[in-house]
């Protein structure tokens, strides 16, 4: 499969909070690029990489950042690609990170995930790509059943 997800940090030290998505994708049989970019301090090499996303084949953008958190919105800002926003607990345990993805203005959308919710955005990710793609959707049908199995097994998150 095409690679179809970009997965872009504001941060190397952020690297490890998104493991749970990676670990959606790797099940999923989805490929996805991972990318260190600050909306700050690198915003014109930020810029160039998401402007070309679309001309890649990538379908969805997932953003993680912590502290001021603008990287989903100006990600969001430079594509049509749906856009979906992690924030990260760093400072204010990332009610902060939460606040700045979350109050978008209006007609620049980022779906926004919960704090440290990287698993969540990846299986929304995969939601978007269900839409075409029939064996992302497939997966999706399993997992969800095996969610309802393990519930039914008494085992509780």
């Amino acid at each position: 499969m095409a690679k179809k997800v970009a997965i872009i940090l504001g941060s190397q030290s952020d690297l490890e909070r998104v493991k749970p998505a990676e670990e959606v994708f790797d099940d999923f049989g989805v490929d996805y690029e991972l990318k260190v970019l600050s909306a700050h301090r690198a915003p014109n090499l930020l810029r160039q990489y998401v402007l070309n996303l679309e001309n890649r084949g990538f379908e969805v953008v997932i953003a993680a950042a912590g502290m001021a958190a603008h990287l989903p919105g100006v990600v969001a800002s430079l594509t049509t690609l749906p856009v979906i926003g992690v924030p990260l607990s760093t400072t204010f345990q990332g009610l902060d990170s939460l606040l700045s993805i979350v109050q978008m203005p209006s007609g620049v959308p980022v779906a926004t995930m919960a704090i440290d919710g990287a698993r969540n955005a990846a299986l929304f990710a995969c939601q978007i790509l269900a839409l075409k793609h029939l064996e992302v959707r497939n997966q999706l049908k399993n997992y969800k059943q095996n969610l309802e199995e393990s519930f039914r097994g008494g085992f509780n998150d």
